[in-house]
């Protein structure tokens, strides 16, 4: 074969590859997602669609409370498709990444399909810049089938459309599952937030969603759950079925003592019935080695179990506690970098209070 010869060939290759390829493209056809049901949101009135925050905080809230409330952490769209494929288009706020996190965690979505009576993994979409497009599955039965979109940890969504065959059908769900009303209120740490779990439906407030079927509203703010009374305050403007305080990794000993009891009161004198679930700091595996650490995390949880204890004599019979003592298990695994939750520990995390909210949501 010789040199020109050879170079046709490549072209004529190419060419059809390309053709080819055009050929799937066109075969999809994109809807904005703004017309399917998004829940997980604690409030509609949000400066953009995807974001966590309502608008009348952002120049209340400190500044890094209000940027972490433009990360998508908890949001999920539902819809129903007989589609054989589903594809996603998407641009991120930021195209953010970590080290110690996968990029699909961060910034990209994952799919879940009710089959058998429960919600299973489809596959992650993953982002290949700050827009990206991916086809999670292409040979599926074109049977209807009902969806649980996640969508990122670690960053925001400006826009998102979904694809499917360009002869199928998609719209609005019909399920009523998870049941959205009386949510669960989840306020915490980047651990809250998602950190660091490989995908969206790893996280513990989202595995804790399928396994309930009830939605929770993930209030995780990164480095920031440091006991602001305005998200005491927001949490209180929707009714709720539980209230879950995951805020110790973040705070120290003083400021424990000085905010914590206001924070819960806020919380126990306008929602009276709605109950309140404290989490202490778990003994992390660095703790081992960092002394300093372990007598910090020590002291801070016999400070929060003193305000338990004071308001429990007060007779709030609506309050309850958790020990994580046994959270991060004797074998120290379970963790990216000795603080932050991989998959594994996520799980251990809801095999620990999964029952405990079970028997308090009755």
């Amino acid at each position: 074969m010789n040199k020109n010869h050879f170079i046709n060939v490549l072209a004529i290759i190419l060419l059809t590859t390309f053709a080819a390829m055009t050929k799937l493209d066109a075969q999809i056809r994109y809807v904005d997602a703004i017309q399917f049901s998004l829940f997980g949101k604690i409030s509609d009135s949000t400066e953009t669609r995807y974001e966590r925050l309502p608008f009348n905080l952002k120049n209340v809230s400190r500044n890094d409370i209000w940027y972490l409330g433009k990360n998508t952490p908890g949001l999920y769209l539902r819809f129903m498709s007989n589609s054989k494929k589903i594809s996603i288009r998407w641009e991120s706020l930021n195209d953010f990444s970590m080290a110690h996190m996968t990029k699909v965690g961060t910034a990209g979505f994952d799919l879940y399909c009710f089959k058998n009576n429960r919600w299973q993994f489809v596959n992650s979409f993953f982002p290949t810049g700050k827009i990206s497009s991916y086809t999670v599955m292409a040979n599926m039965d074109a049977s209807n089938q009902e969806y649980m979109l996640n969508f990122p940890l670690y960053d925001g969504v400006a826009k998102i459309e979904i694809g499917i065959d360009s002869l199928s059908a998609i719209k609005n769900t019909e399920l009523k599952l998870p049941q959205n009303d009386h949510p669960i209120v989840a306020y915490g740490t980047s651990i809250t937030q998602g950190g660091c779990a490989s995908r969206p439906g790893m996280a513990w407030t989202n595995i804790l969603t399928r396994h309930l079927n009830r939605t929770v509203i993930n209030l995780g703010f990164s480095g920031n759950a440091r006991l602001d009374f305005e998200i005491a305050n927001l949490m209180t403007q929707i009714e709720s079925s539980l209230y879950i305080l995951d805020f110790l990794p973040n705070v120290n000993e003083e400021m424990v003592n000085e905010k914590a009891y206001q924070f819960i009161e806020i919380l126990s004198k306008r929602k009276p019935n709605t109950p309140i679930l404290i989490i202490d700091c778990p003994l992390l595996p660095q703790s081992e080695y960092d002394s300093t650490l372990k007598d910090d995390i020590l002291t801070k949880n016999q400070a929060i179990l003193n305000i338990f204890n004071e308001l429990k004599s007060q007779g709030n019979k609506n309050i309850y506690f958790i020990s994580t003592k046994n959270f991060i298990n004797s074998d120290n695994e379970g963790t990216v970098d000795g603080i932050h939750f991989t998959d594994l520990g996520h799980y251990r995390f809801v095999q620990e209070i999964e029952p405990i909210i079970k028997s308090i949501i009755k």
